[in-house]
């Protein structure tokens, strides 16, 4: 088992940048592939970003190409999300989630209870 804990949402305005943190504990971190997943009110959650193990190979959605950084920190058993140019349309609960494996494509079984980010215009 995975426990999973987020920080670092809060209440910012367009253009801003927010840097959320998840950090691992329970039975192993193991080198998760990691993931952060969004949800706003009335849509599915949705893939963002996500890591391998190593940090060599990660995803982002076209969505946040080039404003969010997906990275990780094992020694620390910690991955972040670097959020820039925050826009409304950011605003949302963010989960991070942990997969069994190393490698990206697989599911995601381990999830933090998620930490809201509300963009004001």
């Amino acid at each position: 088992q995975v426990q999973l804990v987020e920080s670092g949402g809060g209440l910012v305005q367009a253009g801003d940048s927010l840097r959320l943190s998840c950090a691992a504990s329970g039975r192993t971190f193991n080198c998760n592939a990691m993931g952060w997943f969004r949800q706003a009110p009335g849509k599915e959650r949705q893939l963002i970003a996500a890591s391998s193990c190593s940090g060599a190979s990660t995803y982002g959605a076209d969505s946040v190409k080039g404003r969010f950084t997906i990275s990780r920190d094992n020694a620390k058993n910690t991955v972040y999300l670097q959020m820039n140019s925050l826009k409304p349309e950011d605003t949302a609960v963010y989960y991070c989630a942990a997969s069994p494996w190393s490698s990206l494509g697989g599911r995601f079984d381990y999830w933090g209870q998620g930490t809201q980010v509300t963009v004001s215009s």
